[in-house]
């Protein structure tokens, strides 16, 4: 059955994938997004679009949609550090006025693009919901802010809420990829060294206690991701505040990757020994159990080769969109 859903962040890439998914589900979707971080070009073909602030959504939601989902986020975690401000303003400030504009026109269902950095430093691996939440920076502390004001929001009010807490996505769907300014994953990064636009890739560290020395982090595919949205809705059950980590269940370390964009493109990909940077965990990676259990999800693509070719197709048609 078709429905009609607000995608706040929807010229974004976590955002512009989902809201191309639920356009191939036969749904009607209107994305909302300021383009402060977004593209226009990100906005699926199909889709409404409305330029404008989630703080302002009360002049857009209305009664005619079916539910929400909310990618409407500042997510870099240095600048967070940098700007505090901003981030509790941006991503708590404007979801208070979200939720506020759902209430009064009865929109009771809502999908949160939260994140892993809510649990900060991990008490162990591999990580569930369950487990303590002590972010180490404004950006993750504002997404765990939003997820106790959904949880209020859902106790008080009857709202069905699910909150997804990503680990690190990665990968593109079509003609949608990471485009961050500045870049800081670390997929992105290796593929400007392999297109030349970057010297060399700066390992942080090779002496943390895993096999090859280097971080290890959990790497999801941004389709899988979006698919766990589409399920998240069917899920939402009202008064009901439900939270899925959303990742492969397996870890791929700094040199996994390096050596993975080498194989898959072909190039050289020098690399740079660097100090470790404070506040890198050794470990971070996911359990998804509660996913596949309430959402029934499970990650489809979970080769890291089939990630990374997605993200190198991306990067190189984006170079030569760009004429390098």
């Amino acid at each position: 059955m078709s429905g009609k859903y607000l995608v706040t962040g929807g010229a974004g890439y976590v955002g512009g994938v989902v809201a191309a998914h639920l356009l191939e589900a036969g749904h009607r979707v209107t994305v909302l997004d300021d383009l402060s971080t977004g593209f226009a070009a990100g906005v699926p073909e199909g889709a409404e679009f409305i330029e404008g602030r989630v703080q302002d959504a009360a002049k857009w939601v209305d009664s005619s949609y079916d539910a929400v989902l909310h990618f409407a986020a500042f997510s870099q975690v240095g600048e967070s550090v940098l700007k505090p401000e901003k981030y509790w303003e941006n991503n708590v400030g404007g979801t208070m006025a979200l939720l506020a504009a759902m209430r009064d026109a009865h929109v009771r269902r809502l999908v949160f693009s939260s994140t892993a950095a809510t649990y900060g430093e991990p008490v162990g691996t591999p990580i569930t919901e369950t487990d303590p939440t002590a972010p180490t920076s404004p950006y993750g502390a504002s997404k765990l802010a939003v997820d106790h004001m959904i949880g209020g929001e859902a106790a008080a009010h009857g709202l069905g809420a699910v909150s997804l807490r990503y680990f690190n996505v990665a990968g593109a769907y079509g003609s949608q990829g990471e485009r961050h300014d500045p870049e800081s994953h670390l997929i992105p990064l290796v593929l400007q060294v392999a297109l030349g636009r970057r010297e060399a890739i700066s390992v942080y560290g090779d002496d943390y206690p895993t096999p090859d020395g280097t971080c290890v982090r959990d790497y999801i595919h941004v389709a899988d991701l979006a698919e766990a949205h589409l399920r998240a809705l069917d899920a939402a059950t009202p008064g009901e505040h439900l939270i899925c980590n959303l990742g492969n269940g397996n870890g791929f370390s700094v040199r996994e990757v390096v050596e993975t964009v080498r194989r898959v493109t072909g190039h050289p990909v020098p690399e740079v020994r660097a100090p470790r940077r404070a506040g890198d965990p050794a470990v971070l990676v996911a359990s998804a159990e509660a996913a596949r259990t309430r959402l029934g999800w499970r990650p489809a693509r979970a080769d890291l080769d089939a990630i990374v070719a997605d993200a190198w197709e991306f990067a190189r048609a984006r170079a030569q969109e760009e004429g390098a």
